[in-house]
């Protein structure tokens, strides 16, 4: 048993709008233990949507179409799956109803193309949409097949999911098994160097270990298939215990955190506070750790020292240091993470320096080159170099520059 997402839409294909709806119903089939190895995108072409239903129909037993049921000449969806299976449309009269009510109660009259809404396959059942006038469909056009019909809207498309959808798929006898995730996460160690730490893990079937990475931390996917939540957990625990003793320090959390929450929860538990100097991340680690909420019980503040005349002014860099060593460089790192350190008068001082381009590169300095100082108590103060070129851009720099000071700053922490 395995289903197919399909979407439809033009503007899916020409990048116009991100596809978070094949991402929403692919993390619900999950949860219900509904395998699903194709998602599909096709745009607003009648013919082109046939061969796609023809190809998808052979393989799987659940299609689950969004987009195309609006009002427009371009929204085909309904039209083409019933031509496809050769059924003719119907109008139904509990259709017309609710959306005369729905335009109504918005002070408006329903338009005559709003009457395409109501037309769906002979022997569909309607899949209520409580918040829009586009319905959907639930159909079994032959034995072993069940197509769902969604609106492309997610505000639209998510509690017809779960409202109609969802115990319609439990009433079949799906979802009796579900699939649980746990997202490891690690910093400061490439992919295929993280692969080859824990190869031995790839190959497992229940729990499957999987890898990926982007932004410059790396994921490792724990996922079990069990009959709850909670035996689905039983089976990742001594995996995810196994794997995290294996990478060490590199990981540094699961599933919804982020390294600026991480720091936090240490500094709160140490009752130790920190401020920021900051060059050419322009307050971008500044602004990671105050998304964190509470994070004031710990983060005192910022200083953004963009020129070297802040830097000298604010911070007390040497003058005579920036001339010789230039802004960029461990020296005024260093510096910077005291200076603020004593400014604000907190336990920690982390600041950044570097060059995040596409301008203002050399030979001896290229683009991508970051040094992150850490000034901690006492006269502790330390300083980090990175080169991480020029093919990441200038926001990619950026991110990854804040998240390495939050990574060196959690291992001294950790580790002091």
């Amino acid at each position: 048993m395995s289903a197919e997402i399909i979407c439809v839409g033009t503007e899916l294909l020409l990048g116009d709008i991100l596809n978070s709806n094949a991402q929403y119903l692919a993390q619900q089939l999950a949860k219900l233990g509904i395998p699903h190895y194709y998602q599909t995108v096709v745009g607003d072409n009648p013919e082109r949507l046939k061969q796609v239903i023809e190809i998808a129909a052979a393989r799987v037993q659940i299609l689950i179409f969004t987009g195309g049921l609006g009002p427009t000449p371009d929204d085909l969806t309904c039209e083409t799956i019933a031509d496809f299976f050769g059924v003719p449309l119907v109008e139904d009269p509990e259709i017309i109803e609710d959306i005369t009510e729905k335009f109504a109660q918005r002070g408006r009259v329903m338009s005559l193309s709003n009457r395409k809404q109501a037309l769906i396959p002979q022997g569909a059942k309607v899949l209520p949409n409580p918040t829009g006038t586009a319905p959907g469909i639930i159909w079994q056009p032959r034995p072993g097949l069940t197509i769902f019909t969604f609106p492309g809207v997610p505000s639209e498309l998510y509690p017809m999911w779960q409202e109609t959808a969802v115990p319609f798929l439990k009433s079949q006898g799906w979802g009796e098994e579900i699939i649980h995730s746990r997202s490891l996460r690690f910093w400061g160690i490439g992919e295929s160097t993280l692969a080859e730490k824990v190869s031995d893990y790839l190959n497992l079937l229940n729990p499957t270990v999987a890898t990926y990475a982007g932004k410059g931390e790396v994921r490792l996917r724990v996922s079990a298939k069990a009959s709850s939540e909670t035996a689905a957990e039983a089976l990742i625990a001594p995996i995810e215990q196994q794997l995290i003793e294996i990478a060490g320090l590199d990981y540094y959390g699961a599933d919804d955190d982020n390294l600026a929450s991480v720091v936090g929860k240490l500094l709160r538990e140490s009752g130790e506070t920190l401020s920021v100097a900051e060059s050419c991340t322009g307050g971008g680690l500044g602004q990671m750790l105050t998304d964190i909420s509470g994070s004031s019980d710990y983060f005192w503040g910022g200083v953004i020292s963009y020129d070297n005349s802040v830097k000298v002014g604010l911070l007390g860099v040497n003058p005579e240091d920036l001339d010789k060593f230039g802004a960029v460089s461990a020296t005024v790192a260093e510096q910077m993470a005291i200076g603020v350190k004593n400014r604000l008068g907190t336990t920690w001082g982390l600041s950044i320096t570097g060059i995040a381009g596409p301008t203002g590169g050399t030979n001896e300095k290229p683009v991508g080159l970051v040094y992150v100082g850490l000034a901690g108590p006492g006269s502790d103060v330390t300083s980090f170099e990175y080169r991480f070129g020029t093919i990441r851009g200038r926001s990619l720099i950026r991110h990854v520059s804040a998240n390495a000071a939050l990574d060196n700053l959690r291992r001294k922490l950790l580790t002091r």
